[in-house]
């Protein structure tokens, strides 16, 4: 056999075993993150509607309502942060007062009150 067939033979073994690999990988992630949303429906929110926390800005989405609006957490529990200046980045500790759960209570949204 050409050596030129055993190489690519063995190429192609290596990028099926990595691709397997990296399937694997992806499906334990979204079984944890399953598990977490699941957890998370069963206690009680960590925060209420009108209260006032600090939270540290993990990043930034466009969530619901296409704007950018920050997102952080309160031990554990996200925190959907509307009206956030654009002088705010990601890790600054911002100042936020909670306005309305979702549906399941296992996020919330808050709007900005100040840098902390």
């Amino acid at each position: 056999m050409e050596p030129v067939w055993v190489a690519a033979g063995a190429g192609c073994v290596a990028v099926l075993a990595a691709a397997a690999a990296v399937r694997r990988r992806r499906s334990g992630d979204r079984k944890a993150s399953e598990r977490a949303h699941e957890a998370a429906q069963q206690r009680d929110p960590p925060v209420e509607i009108g209260e006032a926390h600090t939270l540290g800005v993990t990043e930034f989405t466009d969530h619901h309502s296409g704007d950018r609006v920050a997102v952080g957490k309160v031990e554990g529990f996200v925190l959907f942060v509307e009206d956030v200046p654009s002088s705010v980045s990601v890790g600054d500790p911002i100042r936020v007062k909670v306005s309305s759960f979702n549906s399941g209570h296992t996020s919330a949204d808050a709007v900005f009150v100040d840098r902390a």
